[in-house]
């Protein structure tokens, strides 16, 4: 038994599908949820911060970050982090998989290897 997994992003995301791949290759159950499409609630944005920090939440290599004003990316901190993740969900790393209740950003395949098979 897994637990219930959750896979956060956005669809036409590279890492996005390389996670969903790996996921299905490993006949995982999931649910996919998708920024653009279903967004982000308030609890859910602030659950996630509380266990990864908004700063590993904060994407600063994509195109949604480079684009931000300079004066914006210079007073940068948690509270408008978080508002500019709830309006921008392109924002947020990708993906952020959920299992039960604990958070793990980013995909690499040793790691979701451990968090679904630990030794």
């Amino acid at each position: 038994m897994t637990g219930m997994v959750t896979l956060y992003g956005i669809s036409n995301c590279d890492t996005i599908r390389k996670a969903r791949n790996w996921l299905q290759a490993q006949a995982i159950e999931y649910r996919f949820h998708d920024y653009r499409k279903q967004g982000v609630d308030d609890d859910q944005l602030r659950s996630m911060a509380q266990q990864l920090g908004w700063e590993v939440m904060l994407n600063r290599r994509g195109t949604t970050w480079r684009a931000l004003p300079d004066p914006v990316k210079a007073q940068i901190n948690e509270a408008r982090a978080l508002q500019l993740m709830q309006d921008n969900p392109a924002i947020i790393k990708r993906p952020i998989l959920q299992r039960n209740d604990r958070y793990y950003p980013g995909f690499n395949p040793q790691q979701y290897q451990e968090i679904f098979d630990p030794a």
